[in-house]
Formats: C-alpha cells, sequence, structure tokens
C-alpha cells in the first residue's frame, strides 16, 4: 500500500538527548532506543471515517518520536498497518450502499492527504491487512500447529492459557477485562471457546462477506488482533521498540497482539515499550465515529485553517492527556501558528539572539517524555523576544516539531 510523500526534514546542529518515553505497561520512564534502534509500530485507521483530530492527535505524537529519535541519531524504522476488512468497515458499506473497497480506498486517500497537510513523517511500510492475508495464515497456521489455536466450527481462536504472561500490558483485573472485552468486538459469550477472552485469529467464510485462501483455516478472513502482530513481525522484526496507539487500544488490541507474538516467538518479551496518546474529546464525550461527534482534519483545511495551526493545536496537550477540543482551541493554535511566522520573517537588522538555548531547550523539553507544552513555551518565548529571525530556530521547529514556518 501507498503512503505519502515524505516532507523535508532539516539537519540541525549537534545531537539531541535521546528519548525517555512513559511505558504503559510498567508505569515508568524508559529510553527504549537507548542502542541506537528504534522499531516503531503505531496501529492504523480503519478506513471508513477518517481522519478526525482524535487520530490526528496520536499520528502526530508518534511523528514527534520518529523526529526526535532521528535528531538523536537513532536508526528508525517505522510500520503502521491499516485495517482495511473489518466488521465496522463492512457495517459502513452496507449502510451507504458503497462497496467494501471502494470506501475503504476513498477513506485511505483522504488519510495520505490530511498526513500530508499535518507533515507528518510516513512509515517505512504501510501495510493494509488485504495484502498481508499470507502472512496471518501463516502466524495462524504456525499458532495452530503450536497447540496455542483451536478450532471452534469454521473459526480459529487463541488459546490464552498458553501465555502465562498475559495481562502485563494493561494490568487490568479480570473483571475489567471482561467488560472491555465485550464492548471492543470480543465474544465472551461464544459456545465452544476455551476461555471466554480467547481472542478470534480467523473468521470462517460467511455468506455476504468477503473471504480469502486460507490454505489449512479454510476460507475466511483475519481476526483483528493477529494482524497487527502479523505485520509488526514481517516488516519490523523482533523486538519492536515501541508499540503505539491511543488508550482506547491498550485492551484488549494490544494485549491481545502482544500475546500473538509471545507465542509466535522466541518465549522473550516481544515489545520493549508500549506508548499510548491520549483520547480528544468533543461535545462532552470521547470523539469517535459510532458516536458521531467529529471534527474532520480534511473539513478544516477546506475552512481555510492552515494546517500548521492544527498541529500547533494539537501539540498544545502532552500527547498522554485526555483533553476536549473546542472552537478556542483552534484560535489559540491559529494566533500561536501566526505569531511564530511572523517572528520567523523578522529582518536581520540589529541582530539576533544566540540559537543555542533555544534549541537545546526545546530538545531538552521533547526528550522529557515528548513535552510540548514545555517545548511550545520556549518557542514562544523566543518569538516574543523581537530579535532577528533565526535559521537554526526555524529549522528546529521544523525538524522537532513538524511545522514549517517558511510556508
Amino acid at each position: 500500500m501507498q503512503s505519502w510523500p515524505t516532507p523535508h526534514v532539516p539537519e540541525l546542529p549537534g545531537r539531541g538527548p535521546g528519548l525517555s518515553l512513559s511505558d504503559t505497561a510498567t508505569g515508568t520512564r524508559v529510553d527504549p532506543a537507548a542502542d541506537g534502534v528504534g522499531r516503531l509500530y503505531v496501529c492504523g485507521i480503519t478506513p471508513y471515517d477518517s481522519t478526525h483530530l482524535g487520530h490526528a492527535f496520536t499520528y502526530v505524537a508518534f511523528d514527534l518520536i520518529g523526529r526526535v529519535w532521528r535528531d538523536a541519531g537513532v536508526e528508525v524504522r517505522y510500520a503502521q498497518n491499516v485495517t482495511d476488512v473489518d466488521d465496522p468497515l463492512l457495517e459502513r458499506a452496507t449502510e451507504t450502499g458503497v462497496d467494501w473497497r471502494d470506501l475503504a480506498a476513498d477513506q485511505v486517500e483522504l488519510f495520505r492527504g490530511d498526513m500530508l497537510a499535518l507533515r507528518v513523517i510516513p512509515p517505512d511500510d504501510y501495510v493494509g491487512v488485504v495484502e498481508s492475508i499470507d502472512l496471518v495464515v501463516d502466524a495462524v497456521e504456525r499458532l495452530v500447529a503450536a497447540g496455542a489455536a483451536y478450532r471452534v466450527d469454521s473459526d480459529v481462536y487463541a488459546d490464552l492459557n498458553g501465555d502465562t504472561a498475559f495481562g502485563g500490558v494493561s494490568n487490568l483485573d479480570r473483571a475489567q477485562m471482561d467488560e472491555l472485552f465485550a464492548e471492543r468486538g470480543g465474544d465472551p459469550e461464544r459456545p465452544g471457546k476455551r476461555h471466554p477472552l480467547d481472542p478470534l485469529l480467523w473468521r470462517g467464510r460467511r455468506d455476504g462477506e468477503p473471504h480469502w485462501d486460507g490454505r489449512s483455516l479454510g476460507e475466511g478472513r483475519p481476526g483483528w488482533h493477529i494482524e497487527c502482530a502479523a505485520i509488526a513481525a514481517t516488516h519490523l522484526g523482533l523486538p519492536v521498540t515501541v508499540q503505539g496507539g491511543g488508550t482506547d487500544l491498550i485492551f484488549p488490541h494490544h494485549e491481545m497482539s502482544t500475546s500473538h507474538l509471545r507465542l509466535l516467538g522466541d518465549g522473550s518479551e516481544p515489545i520493549r515499550a508500549f506508548v499510548h496518546s491520549g483520547l480528544v474529546g468533543y461535545d462532552g464525550h470521547k470523539m469517535s465515529k459510532s458516536r458521531g461527534n467529529l471534527v474532520f482534519v480534511s473539513a478544516l483545511t477546506a475552512d481555510g485553517v492552515a494546517p500548521g495551526a492544527i498541529r500547533l493545536t494539537l501539540l498544545a496537550h502532552h500527547y498522554r492527556a485526555d483533553w476536549e477540543f473546542t472552537d478556542a482551541d483552534l484560535v489559540a493554535g491559529a494566533a500561536r501558528h501566526a505569531a511564530w511566522r511572523s517572528a520567523a520573517t523578522r529582518p536581520a537588522e540589529g541582530g539576533g539572539t544566540d540559537p543555542e538555548p533555544v534549541l537545546h531547550a526545546l530538545r531538552a523539553a521533547l526528550s522529557d517524555d515528548l513535552d510540548t507544552v514545555a517545548a511550545l513555551a520556549v518557542v514562544d518565548a523566543w518569538a516574543r523576544t523581537g530579535s532577528a529571525a533565526d535559521t537554526v530556530v526555524i529549522d528546529a521547529v521544523d525538524a522537532l516539531l513538524g511545522v514549517d514556518l517558511r510556508a
């Protein structure tokens, strides 16, 4: 699957100090790329309603990880999936009378355009599930052969009893797991399952649904969690340095996909750190497709809002924070964007300030668990000085925050 063009990223003098991140599983701060290698996997969209500000908040946050790593000299490899066949997509296609393939293609193209506008560095591997069927079948057949999966009629389920480390990502109790599993696509009441939480690996063919040759599994299509496990293992290799996404993916999705990787691997932990972005609310509720309270990036840009202003609106909130979007947020983001652009065009008469302290402070803020609130305050202070524009500062804002003040 094609991603989108890579924005220009200026080279900065020296090196950044690395990146300390909050690990969801342990609740501690870690530097998962201390060895100089950053394998980043971020769960992608299910393409039936893209791209709202909740999506954008997540992908801009993980774009920052790649930017800070690169500035620190880390070798970055980034993979992202697209769940281009799944129940919600099929349901929306049926509701609208649009072929599910056309709906997916249209929404993926919209997502590409939004990411390009927001200057998000694209993944090295942008991978759809439909093009990864063989990878999923390989993984499920291996789990069946190892006795870590079993059949219920034409479907195949993972056997969680074989994974003694299950639960270590979310650290939820059983009641919480049961509730979330049922809410988020699980089928705890399915007769024949060995454990209510066992996740679906392969859904056998149903009339009226898309299906593929699953070899020994029979015709069907992939379950949700195994797709990310198979794509991450194939395109990045293990261990993955950071597994990322919104907090709503911690359970069951990241718990289950990590369990699959554990059972497919050599027994060692397949993920070094789990990093999760907060959820964006609107009109009193989490921004979600099911509720319909969505603010779309494409709608904002169509109304003339500068993509840089949208990006600064998002960066004004720490990536782990849940927050409620209001029009005032966008007004503030636009005002900040205008002030920074004005500062970037100030003439050189009278000389400027030393850019090194600004660059150092910006790097320090971002290395501290992506503290964008502090980072934006650094640039705000620079913009207020009234001194001449400095190329190093302008380049740093571009390279580290992804905001091109020259545009």
